[in-house]
């Protein structure tokens, strides 16, 4: 670990001295950059036509939803918890799970149907 000392630099003092990282990002810029996110994924799933397209841009919105899970963990009060972290590891395995079993899908459609335009697959029999 380097010595406190070497990172001065990126330091300041507040009005009653304390010593304060100057490197911080504010909450409201990671809850925007999610709320992008989450809008490009929603956008992405609702007006694609390509199933995989459709499998990213709920993805993103899973990503989105982690960045927010990981920013509200980092300014809470109790931040040296991890329970933020837990969370957010359980989400990943989740999508990890929900990116095989919908990869597996569209497979079992295309072998089927011989497309993955959601628009021509409007039957579920077999």
């Amino acid at each position: 670990m380097p010595h406190p000392r070497r990172f001065r630099a990126f330091l300041k003092s507040n009005d009653r001295g304390d010593i304060t990282d100057m490197t911080s990002v504010p909450l409201h810029y990671y809850l925007v950059v999610s709320a992008a996110l989450f809008a490009i994924g929603l956008a992405g799933a609702l007006t694609r036509r390509n199933a995989i397209i459709a499998l990213i841009g709920i993805e993103l919105m899973l990503n989105a939803a982690n960045l927010n899970f990981i920013a509200f963990w980092r300014y809470s009060p109790k931040a040296e918890a991890v329970t933020g972290v837990m969370f957010v590891l359980f989400s990943i395995g989740i999508a990890a799970a929900e990116a095989a079993v919908g990869l597996a899908l569209i497979i079992a459609i295309y072998r089927h149907y011989r497309t993955t335009n959601l628009d021509e697959i409007s039957s579920m029999k077999g």
